[in-house]
């Protein structure tokens, strides 16, 4: 069987591309048919996020780990994490500059002879120069609180002490 994934780039203007990839590969596979389709050199660190029908971010699957607690999902076949009540992710590219993709199943289907897979069926759009800036905006109410360190205390200090 083969996936058939729409993945939108999260920017203003339409740029998508429709994937097909087989249902073994794994999620190192997937991102290199994604930076490849829209581009990109594919040297940078990325994650996967579960995600549901509302585009929430769940849980992170990042390609490499860092953390010794955490799964890589590298070498993780699609088919283990794909299913009928999962088939929305989130993927993240370069995390400096945060390039969001929204990865969606769009159709299950056989696997067509003769043709090399992953296998771009359409693309749309062209991709920016430079990733569109994030705004993280907290419901947390205390970071939502006026900074009171902004004002000038230097006359609190003296000789390097701290009163």
């Amino acid at each position: 069987m083969i996936y058939r994934f729409r993945i939108i780039l999260d920017v203003k203007e339409d740029v998508l591309r429709d994937i097909e990839i087989e249902e073994g590969a794994t999620f190192e596979d997937l991102h290199h048919a994604i930076t490849q389709a829209f581009g990109f050199l594919g040297n940078e660190m990325a994650s996967f996020y579960l995600s549901d029908e509302e585009w929430t971010q769940g849980d992170e699957m990042p390609l490499e780990a860092m953390d010794p607690s955490q799964e890589s999902c590298g070498e993780k076949a699609l088919n283990t994490v794909i299913s009928p009540s999962q088939h929305q992710l989130i993927y993240v590219y370069d995390f400096l500059n945060l390039w969001t993709f929204f990865v969606e199943l769009m159709e299950v289907g056989e696997v067509i002879t003769r043709t090399a897979y992953p296998n771009l069926i359409h693309a749309e759009g062209e991709v920016p120069e430079e990733a569109p800036e994030k705004s993280f905006e907290s419901e947390d109410p205390i970071s939502n609180q006026d900074n009171h360190f902004e004002e000038d205390n230097s006359q609190d200090y003296d000789e390097g002490e701290f009163y």
